[in-house]
């Protein structure tokens, strides 16, 4: 394996090569060149997005965040459709992130509901038709992201598309790359005539829209700040697979309240300063996890820091942790309910139609 390709290996499976490295020499040489890979992504990550803040404001540097994420997964990721129509793909989930979440911020706790069941379910259905790439994690993300960090004004609107718009447009280069060169027998028709109320796939798509789009709900309407917190808590524990679904939770409940503590502690011995880099360190702290559940620890920091100077040090911590809580406990109850809601209704109908 070269050093490039050694680059290209996600932290588990660095990880895997270190852990299986014949001697102490070559595992130091491994664990080198792991620790560069996060420093290179690390490095890379803060300029892209300490770039977009620089041009299009520094409220919109979620806008940045979102883009990386997309650039970063994108170019890998397919939405397993033809070239054509996966661009047509982009496309609409630009447009969605441009203007969702601020129409939903506008309408309220309930009519904003009604919005985010629009646009999760349109970006859901378009964009994670091959489940196994788990597209969600990035298109949903970055539409919360966007939800939760929204602006004010007129002109830090209009910034805001045009980062996006731009940010579309590097998606679309960065995609059309990576994947020119496949062959997708599927198109976008193809996609509307699989959906299937008894199909696994659509019924994860619906439940994850709708549990959701109703976390949040819940959490606006007892006037709760961070309502986007608990929308990814259900959003990340609510998988098409029941096992992979448990095994997120798990991870996620303990992760975010150790993360509380953790965070407590630096707040505690480290100067104020402390809060510009939390992220920075929770980064860090990702890019060495190999597993779900430390991966919450440390993306809680950067969340909480941000946090922080707006509801204050407690209530960051109470409300990450008690939001991630009701999120993951939702999420899971919300998808069987649903699950057996669908089936009841489903055998009902065939009682009907046998009578």
């Amino acid at each position: 394996m070269t050093f490039y390709q050694e680059l290209q290996l996600n932290q588990a499976g660095s990880k895997a090569v270190i852990k299986n490295a014949a001697g102490r020499r070559e595992k130091l040489h491994h664990t080198c060149i792991y620790m560069c890979k996060i420093a290179i992504t690390m490095i890379f990550c803060m300029c892209f997005v300490m770039l977009y803040g620089k041009v299009f404001g520094d409220e919109n540097s979620i806008v940045g965040v979102v883009v990386l994420l997309f650039l970063m997964v994108f170019k890998n990721a397919d939405f397993g459709i033809c070239m054509r129509h996966s661009l047509e793909v982009i496309g609409v989930v630009f447009a969605i992130m441009m203007f969702g979440p601020r129409a939903a911020n506008f309408f309220g706790p309930f009519g904003g509901m009604l919005v985010n069941i629009g646009c999760i379910f349109v970006l859901a259905f378009l964009s994670c038709h091959n489940i196994l790439m788990s597209n969600h994690s990035t298109v949903v993300l970055g539409y919360l992201l966007l939800y939760g960090y929204d602006v004010n004004g007129t002109k830090a609107f209009f910034m805001r598309l045009l980062g996006l718009l731009i940010g579309g447009i590097l998606t679309a280069v960065v995609f059309y790359r990576g994947h020119k060169n496949r062959v997708y027998k599927r198109d976008l028709d193809r996609i509307f005539k699989e959906f299937n109320i008894h199909s696994s796939r659509t019924r994860w798509q619906l439940a994850m829209t709708l549990g959701v789009a109703t976390m949040m709900f819940f959490v606006e309407i007892f006037k709760l700040p961070r309502s986007m917190w608990a929308g990814i808590a259900v959003m990340s524990v609510m998988l098409p697979f029941e096992k992979d679904s448990k095994i997120r939770s798990q991870g996620r409940i303990p992760g975010n309240i150790f993360g509380g503590i953790l965070f407590l502690v630096l707040y505690m011995l480290l100067p104020p300063s402390f809060l510009s880099y939390a992220g920075i360190i929770g980064g860090i702290g990702v890019g060495l996890s190999a597993t779900y559940g430390w991966q919450s620890v440390f993306n809680s920091l950067g969340a909480m820091a941000v946090a922080t100077g707006v509801i204050g040090l407690e209530g960051a911590i109470i409300f990450r942790i008690v939001h991630n809580i009701c999120g993951s406990i939702y999420g899971q109850v919300f998808y069987k309910g649903f699950h057996r809601f669908i089936d009841l209704f489903a055998g009902e109908r065939k009682k009907a139609a046998a009578q």
